[in-house]
C-alpha cells in the first residue's frame, strides 16, 4: 500500500479500514487540543506561574491549529495530501515530546505552539482526502461520520486526560500523543492512497497560494457554505462560553455543569447519525433546510421559557437538544459542499473552512462575556442572532 496510486484509489471508498484511518487523522488535532486540559488546573503550582501564562499554552495551541491550515491546504493541493499530512505528524510527534520534558511554562508553551501547528495538517489534509476518496452522498456521509468523531472528542479526551494525570502525572498526556502521532503517521504510510494530483509547480508556493484562495473568494456558493459553517460554529461557541455562567444562576455547581453542557453534544453526534442515514434519499438541501429549522426551532423554545419566566436549567438545556441535532444535520452536507465547489482546490477550500470556524467560534465566545447572563434570555438573542445568519445562507444558497 505505500505505493498505491490515484487508480487504486477507487476501489478504496468503500473500505471500513479506510474510513477508520482517515476519521483517525482528522481527530488527532482535536484530541491533541484537548487531552490535557484537566491539567491546566495545576500546572500554575507546577511551574510557578501565573494562571494567565498557563492560558497561553491553550490559545497559542488554537491560533497555531487554525493558522497553519492556511499553508497546509494549498501546500497539499500542490504537492499531494500524504507528504504534507506526515511531514505535520513528525512535527506534532516531537513537540508531544518537548512538551512531556518541558520544565518551565515557556518551554511548554512553545511545544504546545508546534504541537497545533503540526496538528493543523491532519484536520486540513483529511477533509481533502474526503474529496479525493468519496464522491456524491457517500461524501456527506463520510463527513457525518467525522462531525460524530469530532463531537466525542473532547468529553473523552477531558475525561481520559483527567485519569492520567491523576495516575501517573500530566507528562504521560503529552506521551500519549507521541505515541498516537507516530502510530498515525506509519497508518498515513501504509494506508492512505496517493489519489490527490499536484497541481502543477509553475511559480512560487506562495503566489500559487494566494491565487487559490482568491479563487475561491470569488465563488459565491463556497462563500454561503462557508457563511454557514460560521454561524454554526459561533452559535455553538456562544453556547460554550456563556452556559456555564447562566448555569450558576440557577444554583448548577461546577460538578453539575457538564452534564447539561453535553446536551449539544451528545445531539450533534445523533444529528451526524441522521444525515449519515438520510443524505441518499433526502439529498443534502433538504437535509440541511431541516437541520436550520431545527436549530431556529430550539432557540426560539429556548427563548420563549426564558421570557415567560422559566428559570431553569433544564429550560436551556432541554431545548438545545434540537440545536445539537440541527447543527448535525447542516455541518456535514456544508463541509462536503466547501471541498466541493472547486475540487482541484480541496485543500485550501478546507483550510478557510477550518480558520474561519475558529475565528467566529472564538468571536462567539468572546462576545457573550458582554452581555447580561441574569438568565439565559440575552444568551438566547445572540445565539440566535448567530443562527439567523447561517439560515438565510442557506436561503440563498437554495435559490442559487
Amino acid at each position: 500500500m505505500p505505493h498505491a496510486t490515484a487508480s487504486a484509489a477507487t476501489d478504496a471508498p468503500h473500505s471500513p479500514w479506510l474510513i477508520a484511518n482517515v476519521l483517525a487523522q482528522i481527530s488527532f488535532g482535536l484530541l491533541a487540543m484537548t487531552l490535557c486540559l484537566p491539567s491546566m488546573q495545576e500546572w500554575g503550582a507546577i511551574f510557578d506561574t501565573h494562571q494567565a501564562d498557563v492560558q497561553l499554552t491553550f490559545s497559542g495551541y488554537v491560533v497555531a491549529y487554525g493558522a497553519l491550515q492556511l499553508v497546509y491546504g494549498p501546500l497539499s493541493d500542490r504537492h499531494g495530501r500524504k507528504p504534507i499530512l506526515m511531514i505535520g505528524l513528525v512535527v506534532a510527534g516531537l513537540a508531544s515530546v518537548m512538551a512531556a520534558l518541558a520544565t518551565d511554562i515557556a518551554t511548554l508553551t512553545a511545544a504546545r505552539v508546534l504541537q497545533g501547528a503540526g496538528s493543523a495538517a491532519s484536520m486540513v489534509v483529511g477533509r481533502s482526502m474526503v474529496q479525493d476518496l468519496f464522491t456524491g452522498a457517500q461524501r456527506t456521509r463520510v463527513m457525518a461520520y467525522i462531525g460524530m468523531a469530532l463531537g466525542l472528542c473532547p468529553p473523552l479526551a477531558t475525561l481520559m486526560g483527567g485519569q492520567i494525570h491523576v495516575r501517573w502525572g500530566w507528562q504521560f498526556n503529552f506521551v500519549l500523543l507521541t505515541i498516537l502521532a507516530v502510530l498515525l503517521l506509519v497508518a498515513a504510510w501504509l494506508g492512505l492512497p496517493r489519489v490527490a494530483k499536484p497541481a502543477p509547480a509553475d511559480g512560487h508556493w506562495l503566489r500559487a497560494m494566494l491565487s487559490a484562495y482568491g479563487r475561491l473568494l470569488r465563488e459565491p456558493r463556497f462563500l454561503l457554505y462557508i457563511s454557514i459553517l460560521a454561524a454554526t460554529t459561533a452559535t455553538f461557541y456562544a453556547f460554550l462560553g456563556g452556559a456555564p455562567i447562566v448555569l450558576k444562576g440557577y444554583g448548577i455547581g461546577p460538578d453539575g455543569i457538564g452534564w447539561f453542557i453535553m446536551a449539544v453534544p451528545i445531539s450533534y453526534i445523533a444529528g451526524n447519525y441522521m444525515t449519515s442515514r438520510l443524505i441518499q434519499q433526502a439529498g443534502e438541501s433538504r437535509v440541511m433546510a431541516w437541520g436550520q429549522a431545527l436549530t431556529l426551532g430550539g432557540l426560539v423554545l429556548m427563548l420563549a421559557l426564558g421570557l415567560g419566566g422559566v428559570q431553569s436549567a433544564l429550560a436551556v438545556a432541554l431545548p438545545l437538544l434540537l440545536l445539537g441535532l440541527g447543527h448535525g444535520l447542516i455541518n456535514p452536507p456544508a463541509l462536503a459542499g466547501t471541498v466541493s465547489v472547486l475540487p482541484a482546490l480541496a485543500g485550501s477550500a478546507a483550510a478557510v473552512a477550518g480558520l474561519m470556524q475558529q475565528l467566529t467560534g472564538a468571536t462567539g465566545g468572546y462576545l457573550v462575556g458582554l452581555v447580561s447572563h441574569d438568565g439565559a434570555v440575552h444568551l438566547g438573542w445572540m445565539m440566535l442572532g448567530f443562527a439567523l445568519v447561517g439560515a438565510i445562507a442557506q436561503w440563498a444558497l437554495r435559490r442559487r
